[in-house]
This record gives C-alpha cells, sequence and structure tokens, in this order.
C-alpha cells in the first residue's frame, strides 16, 4: 500500500532566516532537493527559496521555522478610548495620513499604542515617508511605556540593523519582555534563537516552552513547529497525537507547511484516524498555493488513484508544475513517457496554463 512519509528530525532556526516550502516527504523516495534559507527583507513575508540538489542519495533534510517579520500588527484597542480607536479605524481602513495626524496628537499626550502606531507607520512608509531611525524612537518611547508590540517590533529592527546599529543583545531583551507580557510574535522569535544556539545558548526545552507559548495564543508558524517537536522528541515527550492535533490547528489557519503535514498524516492514519479523502483535498488546496510538495504527492495519488479517482492527465499535470518548481521525480517522468501523445499534450497544455506559460 503507498504511504506518505516525512520524518523531521530536530529543527535548526536562525533568525530572519526563512522557511523552504515545506521538507521532502516521500512516497517511494524520489530525487530531492535540499532546502535552504536566505535572509529575509523584513517586513516583507519572506519567499521559499530551495538550493542545488544534493548527490544521491539525498538526506532527509529538516525544516527551519520562518521567524515572523518586522512588521508590527497592532491589536484593535480597548473599546473606553474612542481616541486612540479613531487612529486604529483610520488604519485598518488605509486612511495612513489620516492615521499619522491623529497618533501624533495622541501619542504627544504620552500615549503608547499611538507611539506604536507613528513607529509603524514610519517603518513602513505608510502615509509618511518611510524612516527607520523616526521608527525606532517612538518603537522605543512605545516599548518604555510598556507596549508589548513596540518590544517586538524594536527588536526585530535591533536584529536586523535598522534605524541602529544591529544590537542582538538588546534585540534578546526586548524579545523576552514582550514575550513576558503576552506577544506570541515575540515568544516564537524567541524560541528561534534559544534553537539556534549562536545568539543564545542552545535550549530545545525552552525553545519548546516558547512555542508552546505562541501556539497556546494561536500562532499558525509557533503551533507548526510545535508539531515538528512533539514528532521527533525535540525538547518534550514525543507525542503523535498532539502533533497532528497542533498541525490541524495552524493547517486552519492556512499555514501551507501545517496542511501538508496533516494531510500526510491522514492519509497514512499517524496520530489520527485515516481519512485519504480529505487528506488528496488538502493536498490539492496546499499544491494550488504553490507548494512544490503537494503538488508531487497530489501527482502520484491521481496517478495511482489512492484515496482518489485515477485522473492521469490532470496527475501529470501536477507533475510537471512541480518539476518548474524544482521538485521533480524520476519515477513520474517514466510514467509520463508511456503516456499517449494525446494525454501527453493535455497534461502539458494544463501545466503551461497553470504556470502562464504560453
Amino acid at each position: 500500500m503507498m504511504k506518505l512519509a516525512r520524518p523531521i528530525a530536530v529543527l535548526a532556526a536562525t533568525l530572519l532566516l526563512t522557511l523552504p516550502a515545506v521538507a521532502q516527504i516521500s512516497l517511494t523516495p524520489p530525487s530531492v532537493q535540499a532546502p535552504a534559507t536566505k535572509p529575509a527583507e523584513p517586513p516583507a513575508k519572506p519567499p521559499a527559496v530551495a538550493k542545488k540538489p544534493p548527490a544521491p542519495p539525498a538526506p532527509k533534510p529538516s525544516p527551519t521555522p520562518a521567524p515572523l517579520p518586522a512588521q508590527t500588527v497592532i491589536p484593535a484597542p480597548p473599546q473606553d478610548n474612542s481616541n486612540v480607536d479613531l487612529v486604529y479605524g483610520a488604519y485598518q481602513r488605509g486612511q495612513y495620513k489620516t492615521a499619522f495626524e491623529l497618533a501624533g496628537g495622541r501619542a504627544q499626550a504620552g500615549d503608547p499604542k499611538a507611539m506604536t502606531m507613528l513607529g509603524e507607520l514610519y517603518a513602513n512608509g505608510l502615509g509618511i515617508k518611510r524612516d527607520y531611525s523616526k521608527a525606532a524612537e517612538w518603537y522605543k518611547r512605545a516599548a518604555d511605556a510598556g507596549d508589548r508590540e513596540a518590544m517586538f517590533a524594536l527588536a526585530m529592527m535591533r536584529m536586523a540593523g535598522r534605524g541602529g546599529p544591529v544590537d542582538r543583545g538588546e534585540a534578546v531583551k526586548l524579545l523576552a519582555s514582550s514575550a513576558k507580557l503576552g506577544e506570541p510574535k515575540a515568544a516564537y522569535n524567541l524560541a528561534l534563537l534559544y534553537l539556534d544556539g549562536q545568539t543564545l545558548p542552545q535550549d530545545v526545552k525552552r525553545s519548546a516552552e516558547l512555542l508552546r507559548q505562541a501556539a497556546d495564543a494561536g500562532l499558525p508558524e509557533a503551533q507548526y513547529a510545535l508539531a515538528t517537536f512533539y514528532k521527533e522528541g525535540t525538547g518534550v515527550e514525543k507525542d503523535m497525537e498532539k502533533a497532528v492535533r497542533l498541525l490541524q490547528a495552524a493547517s486552519l489557519a492556512n499555514n501551507v507547511d501545517a496542511v501538508v503535514e496533516y494531510a500526510i498524516a491522514l492519509f497514512n492514519g499517524t496520530g489520527t484516524p485515516r481519512n485519504q479523502v480529505a487528506a488528496v483535498a488538502l493536498l490539492r488546496k496546499a499544491a494550488q498555493q504553490n507548494s512544490p510538495i503537494a503538488q508531487n504527492r497530489l501527482a502520484r495519488v491521481l496517478i495511482t488513484g489512492m484515496g482518489s479517482t485515477v485522473d492521469k492527465v490532470e496527475g501529470f499535470k501536477w507533475h510537471l508544475i512541480a518539476k518548474s518548481a524544482g521538485k521533480g521525480d524520476p519515477e513520474l517522468d517514466k510514467a509520463f513517457s508511456e503516456l499517449s501523445p494525446e494525454d501527453r499534450a493535455r497534461a502539458e497544455e494544463g501545466a503551461r496554463r497553470w504556470l502562464g506559460v504560453k
């Protein structure tokens, strides 16, 4: 019986490095590419990248949890402060100049949320010319006043050397203070530092504790990372059922890596009752979100008919799409060559349409 498998080794992370688009899973192990990371540019969301394939036999890669971008998501203020509500409302509607004008007065009056808003607007060039120095100044004033979002944003600026020199020591202190006040993004990034073992001494148990804090607060990235800890017993006792519950939660939040992992668990019945129909639906969802791994596994499912009706044209379409992203599969290449000329042409046309190639 065909089985999806994707063992996950101990995670190794570096702050401000991106997550490759899900490490490899295998039905029958194909040739794979080893994932790699490259520096991200906060506040933009980092793209997923891969490096050249290793010589066979391919090693089983380890996923690296992606750090969150420096952009601060400012929560809605308490409803008893109508002046701050006006600032936040303008920001949410994209009326950044209005938000800037309203926040200025409130910030001068000592409102830390308004200070954080000014930092956000300056850091991202929203309604005002981008100015990292001024962003750092306002974030620092808000952080000194006890605002946890400002602490997180300023920590990320210090880590990246924006608005001032790189200062990892200060960044760690800010992350720790922000996490202590309940900021999940700070707890998540601090967990990566404890996992990486460069800025801080490596401590996988402390990393797991911080990931649990962020996961319990509903952060999908932390839920996915903690799931891998439970899957391998890294810093916690191995527990597949807990891993799957976390994958399910992150999947519901549309974390694509978690969608793929949860699909695999459902397909195999690992830590959860087997449901191959639901697994295939999730693989299709992730494939449509441009996960090359999901595209490759969906191709195999459709071609073999395991958990789905056989549809070789559709299956080979996904194979060609995955291959264009560097996820080659010699077995499927061989099977593709055995298709009729008509079916090959239909699969190729489907792949071209998806890729936007004429």
